[in-house]
């Protein structure tokens, strides 16, 4: 949500005479800031503002009112007398909901606020409502600083400083600014400036350890470092070429010649297929940090916790941007979604993350995994949401050749060449690329415990052994093979008929 259309929800909820709104934001001081010149500059406002210590500030005939009391701040609304409309700001109010007797306050203020030209304001670092309240709150995200609003605290920071900065460095470190909080955005540029003295590219790395930090404090999401490259991958030729297409699609060439930012990818296949290989090579390949979301952490045991995380999953993403999203296993989360007994959890966390995917502009490239496609709910495979959807299926003959040689070259670089590669692609038909790095370490266990070097006959022996799981998914590797057949997903392997 940008700032401009925030501003304009928040006018339309309160000349619509929205009772109770219920703000997001971890901005307190800035969110109030903000509320105080909205009131003075385009609403004909009083503003009473309200926190547990203080009580009521701001207004000396109510100054400390009901500190310490959050039942008794509610009496203030109950008593309020004035001509013109007022905005009552409870901070941190979200945390006395719990309480009953609040709840059912709020319940009989809400008759009272329908009548007349004053609207409470919850602010909350989390969203969380309960039951009985949901029906009388409106939920809205305060956003995080724009463009604009960070161009202008940085030429603030440089004026008082007086320091000179390159206008391209200066640009750059808009936008690695963007998704910080004002707040963050003073310290992290503080700290740059004690440090380094100057602003340079060397000096940007302190806002990408400023956004690890805001990772690591989630518990959902996990900053993903990777070397894989490109050349890791064997095969998936037509997955490679659509990625090299879009490789610059996130620079400002591409913005002024007006390619809109991509949106993401759905991997969808059996269990070692290069899927998870094919999101760490994504953000190498277009050097973009790469950010793991665990999707089943998403889900907490309390009322509403679960859609307040994937909120903060969104947030925390677009604070990172641009970066790569890797969403292992979606289709465990949301599988079955109609037959759970959740109480909607699952639908409601699915209806957010879908309204992410339409309405996205920040620059998260999404890279959404899935064994099991059938499994997904249809409105994640609609077009519009992901850019694209790609089966990797088990590998032809050419493609288990390249991973063969990806493999021995790491461990032999300099006698790979001794293997029969051939050989070795052709008794691993039903082999996912994940299977044949496993029988070559077998084969290796084999030469070693004979004291010997592995041989070609050694990776044999345990191919011989070994199972391919895809004898257990043939019906499974089936659909997806129709679906591919049908034009509804593209095989991210050019065909080869063996």
């Amino acid at each position: 949500m940008s700032q401009s259309f925030f501003e304009k929800e928040l006018i339309l909820l309160l000349k619509s005479n929205y009772p109770i709104i219920y703000i997001n934001s971890c901005e307190e001081e800035r969110l109030e800031s903000y509320l105080r010149k909205l009131v003075h500059t385009n609403l004909n406002y009083s503003l009473y503002s309200w926190d547990f210590i203080q009580g009521y500030t701001g207004n000396p005939n109510d100054s400390g009112f009901a500190a310490n009391n959050p039942l008794q701040a509610l009496d203030l609304i109950e008593n309020l007398v004035i001509d013109n409309s007022a905005l009552i700001l409870l901070k941190d109010f979200n945390l006395f909901l719990k309480d009953l007797a609040v709840q059912r306050k709020l319940r009989n203020i809400f008759q009272i606020l329908k009548t007349q030209s004053q609207t409470l304001i919850i602010t909350a670092v989390e969203v969380n409502i309960p039951l009985s309240l949901r029906e009388i709150i409106t939920v809205i995200d305060f956003p995080l600083p724009g463009e604009i609003e960070i161009r202008k605290e940085l030429n603030q920071f440089f004026s008082f400083t007086e320091t000179k900065i390159d206008p391209f460095i200066f640009n750059r470190l808009i936008s690695a600014c963007q998704g910080l909080s004002i707040e963050r955005i003073r310290r992290v540029i503080s700290k740059i400036f004690v440090q380094y003295g100057e602003f340079s590219e060397k000096s940007l790395e302190s806002i990408l350890i400023e956004k690890k930090q805001i990772i690591s404090q989630t518990q959902i999401l996990e900053f993903y470092p990777n070397q894989e490259t490109i050349n890791d991958i064997g095969g998936l030729v037509n997955l490679k070429k659509w990625l090299n297409r879009r490789s610059g699609a996130f620079s400002d060439k591409a913005k002024r010649y007006g390619i809109p930012t991509p949106k993401g990818l759905l991997l969808v296949g059996i269990q070692g297929t290069g899927k998870s290989l094919s999101a760490k090579v994504i953000a190498n390949e277009w050097s973009l940090p790469l950010v793991r979301l665990d999707i089943g952490k998403v889900f907490g045991g309390i009322v509403g916790e679960s859609e307040s995380k994937m909120r903060q999953v969104i947030q925390v993403s677009e604070a990172m941007a641009p970066c790569v999203l890797w969403i292992d296993e979606i289709d465990k989360a949301f599988s079955g979604i109609e037959s759970k007994s959740d109480s909607g959890t699952t639908a409601r966390v699915l209806g957010t993350f879908i309204t992410w995917l339409s309405e996205k502009k920040s620059s998260v490239f999404i890279v959404a995994t899935a064994n099991n496609i059938t499994a997904l709910p249809i409105e994640i495979l609609r077009k519009g949401r992901l850019d694209e959807v790609f089966f990797l299926g088990l590998p032809n003959i050419k493609e288990r050749e390249l991973i063969f040689q990806v493999h021995l070259e790491k461990i032999r670089p300099k006698s790979w060449l001794r293997y029969d590669i051939p050989l070795l692609s052709q008794l691993t038909e039903k082999f996912s690329g994940a299977e044949i790095e496993q029988v070559i370490v077998e084969g290796m266990h084999i030469g070693f415990s004979n004291n010997l070097e592995f041989t070609t006959q050694n990776i044999i022996h345990a191919i011989n052994q070994f199972v391919p799981l895809a004898d257990t998914y043939k019906d499974q590797i089936q659909i997806l093979q129709e679906w591919v057949s049908s034009g509804r997903i593209r095989n991210a392997s050019e065909e080869i008929y063996e």
